[in-house]
């Protein structure tokens, strides 16, 4: 994804128009639209300032990866004030989510642990019940 693709799709993730973005930038409606159309090229400073806004971090941006996937964290489903967007590709992501499901069995693991610990438990309990009737 290209930059001013990028820019473009965050901004939309955030639902600001493009008037709205250029008066988080102190700039002109035409001249933050030249941005996003690519008819200007990016300052270091500007490419700084749209991440800023944008809450993340420039390498984000400039990264232009042929092959990727985007994916989101958020806290609302319409990503109006998304927490972290990443861009990686396909290696990264089937990395992410093998951590994810080992971290994933682990906790299973804990709660089957835990479950046998409960029927251990209630079987002492049991047994107490039992030797207190006698």
């Amino acid at each position: 994804m290209e930059v001013i693709d990028k820019i473009r799709f965050m901004r939309e993730l955030n639902q600001w128009s493009q008037e709205e973005m250029a008066e988080k930038m102190n700039m002109s409606v035409s001249g933050y639209a030249k941005i996003e159309r690519g008819e200007t090229n990016l300052s270091v400073h500007k490419l700084k300032q749209i991440a800023m806004i944008f809450d993340v971090d420039v390498f984000e941006l400039v990264n232009n990866k042929e092959k990727g996937n985007i994916y989101i964290n958020g806290e609302n489903s319409e990503y109006k004030n998304f927490n972290n967007t990443n861009y990686c590709n396909d290696q990264e992501l089937n990395s992410e989510i093998e951590k994810l499901n080992l971290i994933i069995s682990h906790k299973n693991e804990l709660l089957a642990q835990k479950e046998a610990e409960l029927n251990q438990l209630k079987e002492i309990i049991s047994l107490l019940k039992q030797q207190l009737q006698k």
